[in-house]
């Protein structure tokens, strides 16, 4: 009874709330209130993908769910990247009926690394899908050997399949403590982009096992690529699925002889790719509706989203050295004289700590033809100072009001990027929108 009448008062609140323009994880956060217990009382439907990891995790889970949907008629999601416990809480009342069955023939949820604990407990997922960990918003995760040994704990007892990036040792550990799951690794081959020595932040020297160097036969990019302990062996996996022929130029891979089209010139992209397709094989869906998801998906949100402000406008998202320097990379493949907006924040959902700018390499952006950066956002003196460390010579701008920012860009003619940190993402895709023509 306890569990029903939560149930209503949550439907009731996300109702009052639709009528205030507002919800999200409200919801979620009233019914926990109500009922602490309330997940472990609904009826789930048989397949849960739960999707975890640094970056990529939005992007992975968008494209997992409308992978699903080819094979189930109602798949619910929360594309949206509500990943707490809340926002999960809220996506599957949100879905529940009074009879307290979830009206879903699949779900799948993106899930915050520091939830993976909290959500494994109270809902039954059948697979988990991560790609990476990274070293991320240090105030509130702390070190991430704190997030990865929180997560293994957690699959411990997890018995459903467990889909691992071969290319990252922090990922690659969770295999040995994830005793009752069965584990599918997928990986990268070399390629054109690959490198044999690496300069970036890494979290990956050191064998989980025996405490041994890692010897690594190329990076792609910071701890990622093929390592192996010379000890022990750890790190010498089977791959499921293995990604070829990596042509970043031409947006194209190879998987089991079939040609995949990247969303993105990006490494990371070819790594989301991978193990969507890993999840495709395992779940057997056929290749061919991959290749047609992956030709035409657009995640927009932020994440890789074009606008028109009289020239394109690029924007994307970074929260951690890490994926600074593949945003960057991708921004420093284009020849031509450009001008980048550089959005930082430092509110609780982007991390208070920013020293993290200091990791990443912006020396990435003192090249001749970076003809002007705009630093805007909260700690936008710090950004600026970053760059004048890194000795970038160009027209540095410094204009802390986001909108004034744009103002600045659209005085500009060269190619055009803006990259900010989360809680300004959403207000910048708003004042780009405004300025559309």
């Amino acid at each position: 009874m306890r569990a029903r009448i939560t149930l209503c008062v949550v439907k009731i609140s996300r109702f009052l709330l639709s009528l205030l323009g507002r919800g999200g994880s409200l919801p979620g956060q009233i019914g926990l209130k109500l009922d602490g217990q309330i997940l472990q009382k609904i009826t789930y439907p048989k397949e849960i993908i739960l999707v975890t990891g640094t970056n990529g995790k939005t992007t992975t889970t968008n494209m997992v769910y409308r992978l699903m949907q080819k094979k189930y008629k109602h798949v619910i999601c929360n594309e949206r990247g509500d990943n707490l416990l809340v926002g999960i809480t809220a996506l599957f009342l949100r879905n529940t009926k009074l009879n307290l069955h979830v009206a879903a023939d699949c779900a799948v949820i993106e899930v915050d690394e520091l939830n993976v604990p909290h959500v494994l407990k109270r809902v039954p997922v059948t697979k988990v899908l991560i790609n990476n960990f990274f070293r991320d918003q240090l105030d509130r995760a702390g070190e991430m050997e704190s997030v990865v040994s929180k997560v293994s704990q957690a699959l411990e007892t997890f018995q459903g399949d467990l889909i691992l990036n071969a290319d990252d040792p922090n990922v690659v550990r969770l295999a040995d403590t994830s005793k009752q799951a069965h584990v599918y690794f997928f990986g990268v081959d070399k390629n054109a982009e690959s490198k044999e020595v690496s300069n970036e932040a890494s979290e990956g020297k050191f064998c989980f096992r025996c405490n041994h160097q890692l010897v690594y036969a190329y990076y792609q990019y910071s701890h990622i690529g093929h390592f192996a302990c010379p000890n022990c062996g750890f790190g010498n996996n089977e791959r499921y699925v293995q990604a070829s022929d990596v042509n970043l130029d031409a947006q194209s891979f190879v998987v089991e002889n079939t040609t995949f089209h990247a969303p993105q010139d990006a490494l990371y992209a070819i790594y989301n790719a991978t193990g969507l397709i890993a999840l495709a094989k395992l779940t057997d869906i056929p290749f061919t509706d991959v290749q047609a998801l992956l030709e035409t998906f657009e995640l927009n949100d932020g994440r890789m989203e074009t606008f028109n402000i009289g020239r394109k406008v690029l924007l994307n998202l970074v929260k951690n050295p890490t994926g600074a320097n593949e945003v960057m990379k991708y921004i420093m493949r284009d020849p031509e004289d450009k001008d980048i907006v550089i959005v930082l924040n430092d509110n609780d959902q982007d991390g208070t700590d920013v020293s993290w700018i200091w990791d990443a390499h912006f020396d990435l952006l003192v090249d001749k033809h970076t003809k002007h950066i705009i630093c805007a956002g909260k700690r936008a003196y710090d950004m600026a100072l970053r760059l004048k460390y890194e000795g970038y010579e160009g027209d540095l701008i410094v204009s802390e009001g986001m909108e004034a920012a744009i103002d600045e860009l659209k005085q500009l003619d060269d190619h055009a990027y803006v990259i900010a940190t989360y809680t300004a993402l959403q207000t910048m895709r708003k004042i780009l929108r405004r300025n559309e023509k």
